[in-house]
């Protein structure tokens, strides 16, 4: 699989329980065309998540048959939040959850461990910025989008002339922290949706998986009496939903139009904001079978207010290879900070 004496980028995903990793070549071919999983031990704390980064690009080299002196830049993507160089944030996060991560630069660390420049965003900046280089292709420089990553919470990117907009403190595109307008979203006797980041109807509050487990089941569990999820722990519930709302139930379908309802008026204020030509959604909500894929994407678009001249040029799709986007994302602003002539001006700006 070797990429012939091509210089190579490394892309690093780095999550809650897994790294994955990617060979892109300076010539734009992928190596690798599936998921390159190991342990991210990221629970044992800084010092062993980097050797277990150190592990992950030394076993893709091994598996792609690239040498290591081949390797130009390496990009390193993470579960938010975290500054624009790669600092996971003072108040830390479920990932990063012991008070070692606080204030700790993850990308400096890794760069001093593997002696190559490395190129840091969170993992909504790059599974925004594969999304955009796949859809657009050789325009994506030419091109804007916003993308909504629905997991555990909810991340995203923004994505102007082929870049990241990382913003001052490295926090643009924290969608899920966007207040949006609840009134005809949630149900008249329904309670107002609270976010772990302690604000009430923000994107999060409705539009992820901690959602469905502390605001939208308890409420429609109630209208749906006799619902088999009622006999299940709710953090087992929540990630029970899914499979019910592919096969048509009526709770799920419920919970997931508010979901879809949510980013469509999330969406509608970025239309107001950068006017993108592009508005994605990722995340475990729609890795799903294809009918509730297509239903819940157009469910989006319904919600999402547009006015004519928008409406003409906006294209609406779901983030792909969800699984690899991550690595693949960091690649490409990995690689594109080669091209620059400079690991230091990656496709994230600040």
């Amino acid at each position: 699989m070797g990429s012939a004496g091509v210089p190579v980028v490394v892309g690093l995903d780095n999550g809650g329980n897994s790294n994955n990793a990617t060979v892109l070549t300076v010539d734009g071919r992928f190596l690798v065309d599936g998921l390159v999983e190991i342990p991210s031990e990221v629970r044992a704390g800084p010092e062993a998540a980097i050797a277990a980064l150190a592990r992950a690009f030394d076993g893709v080299l091994a598996l792609t048959g690239v040498p290591r002196e081949l390797v130009r830049a390496v990009g390193l993507d993470t579960p938010g939040p975290a500054s624009a160089t790669g600092v996971i944030s003072s108040r830390g996060s479920t990932n990063f959850s012991q008070p070692a991560w606080r204030g700790y630069d993850v990308r400096g660390a890794l760069e001093r461990r593997l002696g190559l420049p490395v190129v840091y965003a969170n993992d909504g900046n790059a599974a925004a910025l594969y999304a955009h280089h796949v859809h657009f292709g050789a325009d994506a420089m030419r091109r804007s989008s916003v993308a909504a990553i629905v997991g555990t919470g909810l991340g995203g990117g923004v994505v102007e002339a082929g870049r990241v907009v990382g913003g001052a403190a490295g926090m643009a595109g924290e969608f899920g922290h966007v207040h949006i307008p609840l009134d005809g979203l949630i149900a008249p006797d329904q309670p107002v949706p609270t976010c772990a980041c302690g604000f009430s109807g923000d994107a999060e509050s409705v539009a992820s998986l901690t959602a469905i487990e502390r605001n939208l089941l308890p409420y429609w569990l109630g209208r749906f009496p006799g619902h088999p999820l009622a006999a299940e722990e709710p953090a087992r519930a929540a990630k029970l939903v899914r499979g019910y709302g592919e096969r048509g139930d009526g709770l799920a379908r419920q919970v997931f139009a508010q979901q879809a309802a949510a980013l469509g008026r999330l969406f509608t204020i970025a239309a107001n904001f950068t006017d993108p030509h592009a508005y994605f959604v990722g995340g475990g909500v729609v890795e799903a079978a294809p009918e509730f894929r297509e239903w819940f994407l157009a469910t989006v678009r319904e919600h999402t207010v547009l006015r004519a001249e928008q409406a003409a040029v906006a294209t609406f799709a779901l983030v792909p290879d969800r699984d690899m986007a991550g690595a693949r994302g960091v690649a490409i602003a990995a690689l594109e900070s080669v091209r620059a002539g400079s690991a230091a001006d990656p496709l994230v700006a600040g």
